[in-house]
C-alpha cells in the first residue's frame, strides 16, 4: 500500500512539473511601450524566440504579473495565428511590425479557447500582457514597443 501511495506521490509530481511552466528559465529582456496618449510603460518581458518556447508560450501560468510580459519573436514577417490552449489567464495580444509599431491588438482573450487571434496583417513579433493593460495604458495600433 505504502509503495502504491508513493509512487502516485511521484507520478502527481511529475505530471504537475511537466505542466508548470518555468519562466524563470526563459531568456528575459526589458522593453518600453510607447503609448499614444503619451504615456511609457516599463516591462520585464519573457523571450520565446525558439518554436519550442513560441508552443509553449503562457500555457499552464496561473498569473501574469502587472509589467511583466511573454514577447514572441519571429525570425521574418509573417502573418500569425495564436490561441489560448492550457493558457488559464485572460491575455491582451499586441501583434508587432519590425519597426516595432503595433499592427493589430486583440484584449481579453477567452481563456482556454482553441480560437484562432490572427494578427491581420505580417508582423514580426507577438506581446502578451495581463488583460486590461491595454486599456489600463491607453495603448492603440500604432504605438510602438521600443526595444528588444
Amino acid at each position: 500500500m505504502e509503495i502504491r501511495v508513493l509512487a502516485l506521490a511521484m507520478l502527481l509530481l511529475a505530471w504537475q512539473a511537466a505542466g508548470g511552466q518555468n519562466l524563470d528559465r526563459l531568456p528575459q529582456a526589458k522593453g518600453v511601450l510607447a503609448a499614444s496618449a503619451g504615456q511609457c510603460v516599463f516591462l520585464d518581458l519573457w523571450l520565446a524566440r525558439t518554436r519550442e518556447q513560441q508552443l509553449r508560450g503562457l500555457m499552464h501560468v496561473r498569473d501574469v504579473p502587472d509589467g511583466r510580459g511573454m514577447l514572441f519573436v519571429y525570425g521574418r514577417e509573417q502573418e500569425i495565428g495564436m490561441w489560448m490552449k492550457n493558457t488559464h489567464v485572460s491575455l491582451d495580444m499586441l501583434f508587432i511590425r519590425a519597426d516595432g509599431s503595433i499592427a493589430s491588438i486583440a484584449t481579453d482573450t477567452r481563456p482556454l479557447s482553441l480560437k484562432t487571434i490572427r494578427s491581420g496583417e505580417p508582423v514580426s513579433r507577438v506581446l502578451e500582457l495581463k488583460a486590461g493593460s491595454v486599456k489600463r495604458w491607453g495603448v492603440k495600433p500604432g504605438d510602438r514597443l521600443l526595444s528588444p
